[in-house]
């Protein structure tokens, strides 16, 4: 079989696209990968980044992805609407408790421990913004930290304890939590795999560790969505018709991922996406060096 034969078909589905705009079946196929990596911890920006190069597509840019990510945060509020409503009640009510935190109640604390974490990525998040949107987007770069922080979490995931609950969380354990999820503003880390591996190396369960990723991630990507929203035009390489398909199909796909995720992890480890990471990686490396994709 000839190279040809071999690549026909996917040389013909790259040539599809010729409008320089993402259209509807792009943002279609997108919004399922949002939905199927944005929990797992293979980095869902890498995914749909990479897709996009593969299939000879425009970049969708960062405004597309963050907007794209509301849909995955609107699963997150939904599946975890019951724990969100009591820690935001708790939350209100523990005002006059600020500076006794030992007296608060476990959601109370969780409430301020959510925006104790969001501090750092927010902090960084605007202080690297125009970095994050141009040179961080680049594919050698996506593939080392597939790598990398593939086996940081391999690491994390065998040496951690594994002992603490959720309710053991204090704040200096959720700031640095937050420093974990910052490291996702470069593409390629992944935001739950970076938390994830933070939680376990401080010697918190896996179930505790994504949880509490899930729970964090809340604030940011949804502000971090809405801001990137308003970048959005007709005149760009997104439109407002196929952000929006994309943003609800990544929000039912996204849904179904978080019940799996949280049934797996905890009688699981997390050495399946440990592997894959590692192969995408090296992948990645290959197809750029042998000129399929350009970085």
């Amino acid at each position: 079989m000839s190279a040809l034969q071999v690549c026909g078909p996917w040389l013909t589905w790259r040539v599809l696209n010729v409008s320089g705009q993402i259209g509807w079946v792009e943002a279609l196929v997108l919004g399922v990968v949002q939905g199927l990596t944005e929990f797992l911890p293979i980095s869902s920006t890498a995914h749909v980044f990479v897709i996009s190069q593969l299939a000879g597509w425009p970049d969708p840019g960062a405004a597309f992805t963050a907007v794209m990510q509301i849909g995955t945060e609107c699963a997150v509020l939904l599946y975890f609407r019951k724990d969100l409503i009591r820690i935001g009640r708790a939350w209100f009510g523990s005002w006059p408790q600020v500076g006794h935190p030992h007296s608060m109640s476990p959601d109370a604390r969780m409430g301020w421990l959510i925006i104790a974490g969001t501090i750092p990525i927010a902090v960084l998040g605007l202080l690297f913004a125009r970095q994050i949107e141009t040179a961080a987007r680049n594919l050698w770069l996506v593939a080392g930290t597939l790598i990398i922080f593939g086996l940081v979490l391999a690491a994390a995931d065998h040496w951690g304890l594994k002992r603490k609950a959720i309710d053991q969380l204090r704040l200096r354990d959720g700031v640095a939590f937050g420093f974990g999820q910052a490291l996702a503003l470069v593409p390629g880390v992944s935001r739950s795999g970076a938390t994830i591996s933070t939680g376990l190396a401080l010697g918190y369960t896996r179930e505790a560790s994504a949880r509490y990723a899930f729970l964090l991630a809340i604030p940011a990507v949804l502000a971090s969505g809405f801001y990137e929203a308003t970048k959005i035009n007709d005149a760009g390489p997104v439109a407002w018709g196929p952000t929006i398909l994309a943003t609800i199909v990544s929000f039912a796909v996204g849904l179904a991922v978080i019940a799996w995720l949280l049934r797996w992890v905890s009688t699981r480890s997390y050495l399946p996406f440990v592997v894959y990471r590692l192969i995408a990686g090296s992948l990645l490396i290959v197809l750029l060096s042998t000129g399929v994709l350009s970085a």
